[in-house]
């Protein structure tokens, strides 16, 4: 009688639903959530591309690049047409007399070969209004008009290649290039990954020069990552993989004289062990680079004047580290002024007027909040338009600041996220503004933030709505402070027809990695809300070293990573079992990459406090992963060794409890991530003589794609199902 009356209370303290919830149909919910009319708005902001008049956009409609007005109450114009086909990708010349196309054949296939996880090659062609064809390339990357629209450059097999659209004829600028030995005009696969940019070659802007970064990687170790294909035999792909302390590419600045045909190096510095993650040129023809030291706490723009060399006019540093700088974190306004986005000063990103003779001016934003973004300056450059979180670091609102008068209003109010899409001048901008429990939903403002125009389809008032089958789940945000006096953001996702008196299993899903934020008022979600509307509790915290709040919070976990993130997250689960509602004997853990690392080290520390732990494409060790991400927040291995080593999780295995149930989930052709953390991990958990289950994805990559995007999330949920 014992052991029934036992059995019965477990199965009413098991949250069930009435009828299995898969991801495939929680996805189908999603979608219907986000769209209430059944379809997307014909015009999507992302999508919406300025014209140099600022007053009309560009887009591909099918077989065709359209014109319309930002107001939507214009005649529309069929810019370019193609035959037999649609566009893929398109880009107007500057004089917008000229198209570069990306075309599916009609019942072909993409031309789009990949090369790692962001890059690819693929064909394109250059028509004109009429639709005459001025030129075709095969198997390319990164190619781009000039700025007087009578050339186009591209890279191809690590050369860098101008084509003359009116002469017709091509010159090869590099002669060098060599898969795993040197890339012009291109970038290598850590520069891809961590700059997030490909292209790195720029035209001056009177067209009379090419300026190129050229990447020697001789002495970058070559990593071999297994492909299987479907094959009989499996073959091996080599590719140059720089893992922390390691050698990287030596990185030099060309310029290539269109005129003459002559290239001249240009000077970086006396340090070849640095990083130059960009290259251009200032409106009053100066070639500029930024330069970052191997630690990464300092970044510097440097300017190559032709009287005194180089002048740096921009220097950040810090004791622990400068955030990666990208294309965006300096802006032009002329030939002298200029906008950087800056952390280190006040310890918050802000913006910060600059001259490149006088050095800083001012600054434009203040406060213990930050600028997430400069979204456009107007024609005039009096007007400012930023992106912040001044009314919550869980927002993004849009603001517009007058630098004249210093008066600054808020455009994008209403709490949640704005997304903008600028047109050139800041004439109008189309956005999306959404939060966690409203769909996003879009329109067209012009630059006083008045709307122009709904984007969003309407419903038309007869038509007859389905009932959903049932409504996503209630999101509330919350934060608790932990044992050390540390106050967290986290969100809880409720099962629908949630009853705080019974008790509910939990998984806490969670990224942690620096810089990064996951509690945030935005629409959106994945495979975890599956598990709310399967009964469950979802929770995600954001602990010490996420962004957002400042850069004390953020960096605090220089050099020890995995350490600090593991502890909060212990933290959260702890208060999260104390709760009324929870049943502490069922809560489990999730993350990917980042989040799979942190995954490990809860569940391996959490002594028996995770029923279930699940990592999907996991670092398992620091020393595994590139030089950039590693470097910049963990300092090299040769200087700080244990905080390379006393986090892993494979140096712990053995704490592994046996009432916690281990998924370790890897695709083999993670360039990444690489398939060796998981063999490594699994390693040292059978030396350990630990059980646990894994599930394998042959040749997908670190997003497992792109065959098996929805597997993995089904799995996720049936393995969440079955042993939480």
């Amino acid at each position: 009688m014992k052991r029934l009356l036992i059995l019965f209370l477990a199965l009413t303290t098991w949250p069930v639903a009435a009828q299995r919830v898969t991801y495939t149909r929680m996805a189908e919910a999603r979608n219907a959530a986000t769209y209430p009319s059944g379809k997307a708005p014909e015009f999507q902001p992302a999508q919406m591309r300025s014209l140099a008049d600022g007053r009309r956009f560009v887009r591909i409609e099918g077989d065709a690049l359209v014109a319309r007005p930002y107001t939507l109450d214009g005649r529309s114009e069929r810019l370019f047409e193609v035959e037999g086909g649609r566009i893929l990708s398109a880009a107007l010349s500057p004089d917008e007399s000229l198209a570069l196309l990306e075309l599916l054949p009609e019942g072909g296939t993409s031309p789009r070969k990949p090369i790692y996880r962001h890059s690819f090659t693929s064909d394109y062609t250059v028509i004109d209004r009429s639709g005459r064809r001025l030129a075709g390339f095969d198997g390319i990357r990164d190619v781009a008009f000039s700025p007087d629209s009578r050339s186009v450059a591209y890279a191809k097999d690590n050369d860098l290649y101008l084509f003359d659209l009116a002469k017709g004829c091509t010159t090869r600028l590099t002669d060098d290039g060599e898969w795993n030995a040197t890339i012009n005009g291109t970038t290598d696969w850590v520069y891809e990954e961590e700059y997030g940019s490909t292209k790195a070659y720029a035209f001056s802007p009177d067209s009379r020069y090419v300026a190129y970064l050229r990447f020697d990687e001789s002495r970058v170790p070559l990593f071999e990552m297994m492909r299987y294909d479907g094959e009989l035999y499996n073959r091996a792909y080599r590719f140059k993989y720089p893992k922390a302390g390691d050698d990287n590419s030596v990185v030099t600045l060309h310029v290539y004289d269109i005129a003459t045909g002559r290239t001249q190096a240009v000077p970086t510095g006396d340090n070849t062990d640095q990083y130059i993650p960009c290259i251009g040129w200032t409106p009053a023809g100066e070639l500029y680079f930024y330069r970052v030291n191997r630690k990464q706490n300092l970044f510097e723009v440097v300017v190559c004047d032709d009287e005194v060399g180089l002048r740096t006019i921009y220097r950040e540093q810090s004791p622990r580290y400068v955030e990666r700088p990208s294309l965006s974190t300096v802006t032009f306004l002329d030939g002298n002024r200029f906008i950087v986005r800056e952390e280190t000063s006040t310890g918050w990103f802000h913006l910060y007027l600059h001259d490149t003779e006088r050095g800083r001016i001012r600054p434009l934003t203040s406060g213990e909040w930050e600028v997430v973004s400069l979204v456009g300056v107007d024609a005039r450059g009096r007007y400012i338009y930023y992106i912040s979180t001044e009314q919550s670091p869980l927002c993004r609102n849009l603001y517009r600041l007058d630098m004249r008068s210093g008066r600054k209003t808020c455009l994008g109010d209403g709490g949640g996220e704005w997304r903008v899409y600028p047109s050139q001048g800041m004439n109008y901008y189309a956005a999306t503004h959404s939060t966690a429990s409203s769909a996003p939903r879009s329109a067209v403002y012009d630059a006083e933030g008045r709307i122009v125009c709904d984007l969003d389809p309407a419903l038309p008032a007869d038509a007859a709505v389905a009932e959903p089958a049932f409504a996503m789940p209630e999101k509330r945000f919350c934060n608790f402070t932990t044992e050390r006096g540390d106050k967290l953001d986290y969100y809880l996702i409720y099962p629908a027809g949630f009853d705080p008196s019974r008790r509910y299993p939990v998984l806490l899903t969670q990224y942690s990695g620096p810089g990064s934020q996951q509690v945030a008022d935005r629409w959106g979600g994945d495979w975890e809300e599956t598990l709310a509307l399967n009964g469950y509790i979802v929770a995600c915290c954001d602990g010490r070293g996420t962004g957002f709040r400042g850069e004390e919070f953020k960096k605090v976990t220089y050099g020890d990573l995995g350490r600090r993130e593991v502890e909060d997250q212990l933290s959260f689960a702890r208060h999260l079992a104390s709760q009324p509602y929870v049943d502490s004997s069922r809560i489990g853990i999730y993350g990917w990459s980042y989040g799979g690392f942190m995954a490990l080290g809860c569940a391996l520390k959490g002594d028996g406090l995770f029923r279930m732990a699940i990592a999907v494409a996991p670092v398992t060790s620091w020393r595994y992963y590139d030089s950039i991400y590693t470097e910049i927040y963990n300092g090299l291995p040769q200087d700080n060794p244990a905080g390379y080593d006393d986090n892993s999780p494979i140096n712990f295995a053995d704490r592994l409890s046996s009432s916690t149930r281990l998924l370790i989930v890897h695709g083999t052709a993670d360039d990444n991530v690489h398939f060796q953390n998981a063999m490594e991990m699994c390693r040292a958990l059978n030396r350990a003589g630990k059980l646990y289950d894994m599930m394998i994805y042959p040749d997908q990559n670190h997003s497992m794609m792109p065959d098996a995007k929805v597997n993995i999330r089904e799995k996720l949920v049936e393995y969440t199902l079955r042993n939480l």
